[in-house]
């Protein structure tokens, strides 16, 4: 379906051309958001930055989570988990990927707050959404901080994930929509993980491309 992530950011970006020059912000969810999140700034000339996101993974599968946390503490857990897991075992969960979040924010964000989200634009980004639990607590993150309007974003996503966040968001834009969708990786031929050091070296890129643009 797509290429890669350029190639999957390139074509959502021309979907999201109407947010073109509206000095929207876009958010990216590390790590696969980010070379997505990219080239959708790049050619909306719009403000890019991470916000910082986790899963929550099940103790005996790494691999699929129950939930999700946000850096302002922003927790979605699916309501079934209750039932399988007990609250010690959730907590204990929840504060290591809390921890995870303070150590990227460190790493990825230099330890800078996000620029402002009051009553702007926001433009969520991922690589895709399978059970959507990560993109659904930045959703409520932005909503929290009053974003005038909070738009989802991605390349792909489930046929009954993109009806749900319609639901939640204020604009959703999809470029693919798979009735039968379980990871993310289905949409792409070439999709691995990302590295801390690779999205480093996108987020330097943009930087030098900003300051190209301003000093233009």
């Amino acid at each position: 379906m797509f290429e890669d992530r350029d190639d999957a950011g390139q074509r959502l970006a021309s979907a999201l051309g109407g947010y073109r020059d509206q000095d929207a912000l876009i958010l990216a969810i590390p790590r696969g958001g980010i070379e997505v999140g990219y080239q959708v700034a790049r050619y909306l000339q719009a403000e890019f930055d991470i916000i910082m996101a986790r899963k929550l993974p099940w103790p005996d599968n790494s691999e699929a989570g129950f939930g999700a946390i946000a850096e302002d503490s922003s927790i979605f857990i699916f309501p079934e988990v209750f039932a399988k897991l007990a609250k010690k075992k959730i907590d204990r969960i929840i504060s290591e990927q809390h921890a995870e979040l303070e150590r990227r924010i460190g790493a990825l964000r230099a330890g800078c707050p996000l620029p402002k989200i009051a009553g702007r634009t926001v433009i969520l980004v991922d690589d895709g959404i399978a059970t959507g639990s990560t993109m659904r607590v930045c959703v409520d993150m932005c909503r929290k901080a009053q974003a005038g309007l909070i738009v989802v974003a991605v390349p792909v996503a489930g046929r009954i994930s993109a009806e749900e966040f319609r639901e939640l968001a204020d604009d959703v834009v999809i470029v693919e929509e798979i009735e039968n969708f379980y990871a993310v990786a289905q949409g792409y031929l070439d999709w691995c993980d990302v590295s801390d050091r690779e999205v480093i070296e996108i987020m330097h890129q943009w930087e030098y491309e900003k300051y190209q643009i301003m000093e233009y």
